[in-house]
Formats: C-alpha cells, sequence, structure tokens
C-alpha cells in the first residue's frame, strides 16, 4: 500500500474526518487520496496561519478532534501560530507538516527548517524516520494529543515518503493515558474546607469543557450556593443566566468581581491553571482556603498556593466532591444574592455605554444588539481584540461548545478561521463569526474560503477603524496622540472588500437595526458579512471596568 493512502486509512480509523490545509506540491498525493474517498474531506484556506485556527474551532465546538496539512517551512511556521493557541487552550489536533526528504536535510532544502523549530509550539512534535514507521507514528501522535490534559502534536512525514509503496508497520493497540480514582483523602479534605465556608467562591476554566463538566459543575455551585467566577476559556461552561453567575475573569475584570473573590472565605479553582492572563498577573486575592484541580502538576502553586491540590480529572472531581458534600451540612448560604450584587455593579457600570444606540455604537450595545438577534443555540466564534474583552463581560453565553475564543495566547485573526472549523464539525447550527475590524484584517483571505467552500458564516465586524485597545494606552500612559494607530484616513469598507470576494454583505447602524440585520443575515443561506461601525474613542474596559 502507498504511504499517502495508509495515512488516510488511519485517519478515518480514528474518526478524523475533516482535514484543512492548502495543497501544496508536497501534500500532493494525500490530497489525490482524499479526492478518491467519501469519508474524509479536505477544507482548502486561504493562508496556513488559518489552516490551524480552523482546526482548533472543530475541536473546540465538537469536542472531536481535526487534522491539518502544510507544506515544509513556510506553511508549517504560519501554521505556528494557531498552534500555539491550541496547546495554550489545550485543544487536541494533529498537524501533519511535510518535511524535507532525509537526505536533503541539512543541505538547505527548499522551504528546510530543522524540525525542532516547532518543539515549543505543541504537546508532541514527532519525525517519521522511515517510511514503515509512518502510520505507527501517526497513531502515536493521535494518542498523545488526546492523552489529558490533551494539546496539538505534529507529525513530520518526509515528502518522498508519500508516494513510496511499501509494507508499512500496523501499530499495537495503545492505552490513551488516562487519571485514576480522584484521590479520596483530598475530597475529604475539600469537602470538609468548602462545607465550611460561610462565603465559598468557584473559579472554573477550560477543563470543564474539556471533560464534559458543566452540570457537575452546576451541582457543585447549587450545593454550595457558590457564585461562579469563569476563566477566559471558562466562558460558556456555566449559564450566565443562572443566579450564581458572577461573570468572567479576564482584562476587563473590575473591582465588583474582584472583591466578589476576595470577600470569600474559600475557594475551589477547577479545570484552570490560574495563569497570568486570567489573574491579571496573580494580583486578583483569591482566598487562602483554596482547592485547586487540574490536570497539570505543575500548575499547583503557580500563582497561589492551594491549601487542597488534586491532579486528576475535573468531571471526576466534581461528582466525588458532590456526593462528599451530599454527606455534610453545608455553612454557606447567600450565594444567589453575592452573584446577583455583583452582576448589578456591573451592569451599573456600564449603563452609560448601553444608552447608545445611534452610531457610532459602542462595543456594549452594539453586542446586546448581536446578542438580541442571535438565536441561543447559535455557535458563536470570537477573535481577539479589546473588543472581545467586552464580549467575555457583556455577550451571555449558555452552553459550553457554542463559544470559542482564544485563551493566554490572545492571537487576533482567529475568530473568522475557527468559525469555519465549528461550522464544518456542526453542519446543523447556526455559526456567527464575531470580529473587530483590526482581527478580520489580520485573516480577511478567508472571507474567500467561506465564499469558495460556501460554507453558511455570518461573519459580523465591529468597524471602529482603529487598533483602539493600543490607541487608548498610547494615549493614557504615553506621549502620543489619541488615535495613534487608527486609519480613519484610509477607512475600509468591509462590506465592498466582502462583496468582491462573493460573499453576500449588510450594514447596521443603530441597535434595532443591529438585532434585526443579524438575524436576517443567521437565517439567509450562505455566507454574510454584517458591518457595523462601533466608536474608536469608548473608553476601554480594562479602564472602565476599574475606576
Amino acid at each position: 500500500m502507498n504511504v499517502n493512502e495508509a495515512i488516510i486509512d488511519y485517519l478515518v480509523t480514528n474518526r478524523i474526518d475533516t482535514l484543512f490545509g492548502i495543497p501544496g506540491k508536497q501534500s500532493l498525493p494525500l490530497n489525490e487520496t482524499i479526492s478518491e474517498r467519501d469519508d474524509i474531506e479536505f477544507v482548502m484556506a486561504r493562508h496556513e496561519t488559518a489552516v490551524s485556527h480552523q482546526a482548533w474551532g472543530y475541536a473546540e465546538t465538537s469536542g472531536k478532534m481535526a487534522a491539518t496539512v502544510v507544506i515544509p517551512g513556510p506553511g508549517d511556521m504560519n501554521a505556528m501560530n494557531g498552534l500555539k493557541n491550541a496547546l495554550n487552550d489545550c485543544t487536541p489536533l494533529l498537524h501533519i507538516a511535510v518535511e524535507t526528504e532525509p537526505e536533503v536535510r541539512g543541505g538547505d532544502g527548499i522551504h528546510e527548517t530543522p524540525p525542532d523549530t516547532y518543539d515549543n509550539v505543541v504537546k508532541e512534535n514527532i519525525t517519521v524516520e522511515t517510511p514503515q514507521s509512518t502510520v505507527a507514528e501517526l497513531q502515536r501522535g493521535i494518542d498523545a494529543a488526546l492523552t489529558a490534559p490533551m494539546g496539538p502534536v505534529r507529525i513530520g512525514i518526509p515528502k518522498n515518503f508519500l508516494k513510496m509503496d511499501t509494507e508499512v508497520a500496523e501499530p499495537g493497540e495503545i492505552e490513551r493515558q488516562s487519571f485514576g480514582d480522584v484521590p479520596e483523602t483530598k475530597v475529604e479534605q475539600a469537602a470538609d474546607l468548602l462545607a465550611g465556608a460561610s462565603a465559598p467562591i468557584i473559579v472554573a476554566g477550560g477543563g470543564i469543557r474539556a471533560s464534559g463538566a458543566s452540570d457537575e459543575l452546576r451541582a457543585v455551585a447549587e450545593r454550595l450556593e457558590a457564585p461562579v467566577v469563569l476563566t477566559y476559556k471558562g466562558k460558556a461552561v456555566f449559564p450566565d443566566d443562572h443566579d450564581l453567575a458572577g461573570g468572567v475573569l479576564c482584562g476587563g475584570t473590575g473591582t465588583a468581581q474582584k472583591e466578589l473573590i476576595a470577600d470569600s472565605d474559600a475557594a475551589l479553582g477547577i479545570g484552570t491553571d490560574f495563569d497570568a492572563v486570567t489573574m491579571q498577573n496573580w494580583s486578583i486575592d483569591v482566598p487562602d482556603d483554596l482547592v485547586h484541580v487540574t490536570l497539570d502538576a505543575d500548575d499547583i502553586g503557580t500563582g497561589y498556593d492551594p491549601a487542597v491540590g488534586i491532579v486528576a480529572d475535573a468531571a471526576d472531581t466534581l461528582e466525588a466532591l458532590d456526593e462528599a458534600l451530599a454527606d455534610r451540612e453545608i455553612a454557606s448560604g447567600g450565594g444567589p444574592q453575592r452573584a446577583r450584587e455583583t452582576r448589578a455593579a456591573i451592569d451599573d457600570r456600564l449603563s452609560e455605554l448601553r444608552a447608545v444606540t445611534e452610531a457610532p455604537l459602542t462595543s456594549v450595545s452594539a453586542l446586546e444588539a448581536i446578542r438580541e438577534g442571535t438565536p441561543r443555540d447559535a455557535i458563536v466564534a470570537v477573535d481577539a481584540g479589546g473588543f472581545r474583552l467586552w464580549t467575555l463581560l457583556t455577550f451571555p453565553t449558555y452552553e459550553p461548545r457554542n463559544y470559542v475564543n482564544p485563551g493566554s495566547w490572545a492571537t487576533m485573526g482567529s475568530g473568522l478561521p475557527s468559525a469555519i472549523g465549528a461550522k464544518k464539525a456542526n453542519p446543523d447550527q447556526d455559526v456567527v463569526a464575531l470580529t473587530g475590524d483590526g482581527g478580520l484584517l489580520m485573516c480577511i483571505h478567508e472571507l474567500h474560503t467561506l465564499a469558495g467552500e460556501d460554507i453558511d458564516v455570518t461573519v459580523v465586524v465591529l468597524n471602529n477603524s482603529d487598533y483602539a485597545i493600543i490607541s487608548e494606552e498610547a494615549g493614557r500612559s504615553y506621549r502620543m496622540d489619541p488615535g495613534e494607530y487608527g486609519w480613519e484616513s484610509a477607512p475600509v469598507s468591509y462590506t465592498t472588500v466582502a462583496d468582491g470576494l462573493g460573499i453576500d454583505t449588510m450594514r447596521a447602524e443603530t441597535t434595532e437595526d443591529v438585532a434585526a440585520t443579524v438575524a436576517e443575515a443567521i437565517e439567509s443561506d450562505g455566507p454574510t458579512l454584517v458591518e457595523i461601525p462601533t466608536d474608536p474613542d469608548e473608553p476601554q474596559s480594562s479602564v472602565l471596568m476599574n475606576e
């Protein structure tokens, strides 16, 4: 069997049915095999940076793994951005990199880069050394990607191997590493600590999504009557319309949420590493009575010293903790009131921004109108940038797989590609890409992917003609003019650009029109872009929420 055919066979055997990439001469043997099959699809992007973000969005919204394929050198290095994003977010994907031939390696062959270049952006970096070992190494990579804590795995396959007709080694069955029983003694200690607290708090992260633990999280929160505060990656693992919802920790987190945590007498951190971005360089006060549950042992004690540390799966730990709490008298009460007061303080701070209903809208008023026009069960893929902080704070979400945004890597240009991946993974759901104009400019080529592949995604772009979060800081903290990094003198009409790329377009300037237009765009068939002008001079969340 040809190696290229064996590779596709093993992808399908592992339930990988979507391969994102850009065809190159080196990867054509794989494309040829895919073109002859109906059990796997190749999605052609327009730039390799988008390829890994598409696979990331696919996995984030489905819980299934996708694969990517790129050519050596420039293609591989362009994809590194998305690989690092997936690594930080513990998102599994298989990155197939077509490598320089072994006999040419080290001689500056076309597109050659040393394989170890990629060591620090993936969970594991595998270079196939013989054609016979290709599928065994492929299987090893898939198993590594899906072993908790999950992450992206790169497998470099020399291009001359792909067309070889050889007997490939059959990999034996590999048991993926899994965490055993939750340590009973630690669970008992955690239950004692939390049950005895009068004002506990829960900080939940993306590990809740990865382990499918939203129901277990809700059960423990309700038993303790503990407000739940989410991290960047935890957004949507607990519904925003729940009585115990306490908001999101991010760069825009204000005094109300910080006080909610600081005034608590015990905390459960679950499925989070308490990274520097989420915890604002660990300046947010956390109770000394901290229970920290994570899958990576190195996270325990980073930033905060826990009273109880548990390295285990979030769902298993929450289930065991709930059973232990059921046998104890719970001291806490008033959690819904504490959460309600926090939400009210946030709403009060946002009142002036929410009141703007005519162009140019604020991000807050635009986002609330977008939410009104977006079905509750739609998937929303959000780009990075200043508006993302407002999205984390003001855009309600309800289901863990229906919202995706980058975590601590915070890379711009990921919103539209991740929406493409989300739609491929969830063809029967509405998918909305929510982006700022700066982020869209970094991946605008993927509008053509929408058109060329006829992918029914609604792209909503908030256009303030500025890298406003940077301009604000430049004017506030440095000797630069307001709007230093804006481009009002050379404005971009995204409806014009999208129309030229084959995308239907709409524009809305008032909150009433935004809600109606977004609803119409989502309801329409095929890809559509909605442009909304917003105010470049609006206050940034990191400033307003902490005044």
